[in-house]
């Protein structure tokens, strides 16, 4: 059970961040300005999950550098820099650790405890610079090994992917993450599309509780005895909406203000014990709501409480005009 917890602690950190910026053909149409993470990147290239932080985590990194490009931030002088360092660090397996400062040094300190999700991760930002994946021969060849690896963890008797080969059961937003990936294919590109459709077919048929009109987090059987509190049970259920993932029988928007009416209060207290949560708001154009979250989050920057993808979000919503809610707006 350990081990679903703590995946659904890495998920709590990004479920607010990751589905604007998967969503297929989600793109800026103005682009809004530079990516500033300074205290995060360093001059060797790696990007720490928290301000001066001591901890690099692949998934963290390519999220964040994800989302700041899907809504316009110009990632050049960060992502190939990155890149270049993660790919000096990919296994023999194509697989990724995470990594704790010894010194000057970075060292491996654990393995990734989501290999599914970060190998589609690392391949959508290797599609991002088609130039230096089409010029350099490892990039093209820690590409193809990723994809390769990403294939092998699929479960051919669910069909959806596993968490690992050490962790063989099946993450309902690690499969999300996953399905969000659309590799980059000359026409025809219809075996592409097929799988995907197969795919976002299982992930239903695998996750969605006809009983309970809710998704499952885990194809694990014991987290059906978890409490149905709002952390991890009630953000599981917003995470489709941010992928553009349909849910049956529920309208998109109005499932979206029925969940906010219920936890917005809860969500924006989260960065005071938890961690800063970003743009849930800015998937429907909430401003309001993001609003609540710049003013109810702004003591966290740069504390524990704050990672780099929190860091990405705070700037995409400055840049956008969004404002921090005046202290007399009530936001709880």
């Amino acid at each position: 059970m350990s081990q679903l917890l703590a995946r659904w602690l890495r998920h709590a950190w990004l479920l607010t961040l990751g589905g604007a910026l998967l969503c297929a053909g989600a793109r800026a149409a103005v682009p809004l300005g530079p990516l500033d993470l300074t205290g995060y990147a360093g001059a060797d290239g790696a990007i720490s999950v928290q301000h001066q932080g001591d901890t690099v985590d692949p998934y963290f990194a390519l999220q964040a550098l994800l989302l700041a490009r899907e809504f316009g931030l110009d990632i050049a002088p960060y992502a190939q820099p990155w890149a270049h360092w993660l790919l000096q660090r990919q296994k023999p397996d194509a697989t990724f650790d995470r990594f704790c400062r010894v010194g000057p040094v970075w060292a491996p300190c654990k393995t990734a405890d989501a290999d599914d999700a970060l190998l589609a991760l690392w391949m959508r930002l290797l599609d991002t610079m088609p130039h230096e994946l089409e010029s350099n021969p490892r990039w093209g060849i820690s590409h193809r090994a990723s994809g390769a690896a990403l294939a092998a963890l699929m479960d051919p008797s669910r069909g959806v992917y596993m968490v690992s080969p050490v962790y063989q059961h099946g993450l309902f937003m690690d499969n999300l993450e996953v399905l969000s990936y659309q590799p980059t294919c000359k026409p025809p590109c219809a075996a592409a599309r097929a799988r995907s459709g197969r795919l976002a077919h299982d992930i239903h048929r695998v996750f969605w509780d006809a009983d309970t009109r809710q998704f499952l987090v885990s194809t694990q059987p014991e987290q059906k005895a978890m409490p149905d509190a709002f952390y991890p049970a009630q953000v599981t259920q917003l995470y489709p909406l941010l992928f553009d993932f349909k849910l049956i029988h529920l309208h998109p928007k109005a499932h979206y203000r029925r969940w906010m009416q219920q936890h917005r209060a809860s969500w924006l207290a989260q960065s005071h014990k938890d961690f800063a949560w970003g743009l849930v708001a800015l998937k429907f154009q909430d401003t309001t709501s993001a609003g609540c979250w710049l003013r109810e989050t702004a003591a966290a920057r740069g504390t524990s409480h704050w990672i780099v993808t929190d860091e990405v979000a705070r700037q995409v919503l400055l840049h956008r005009r969004v404002s921090p809610a005046a202290p007399g707006v009530a936001c709880h």
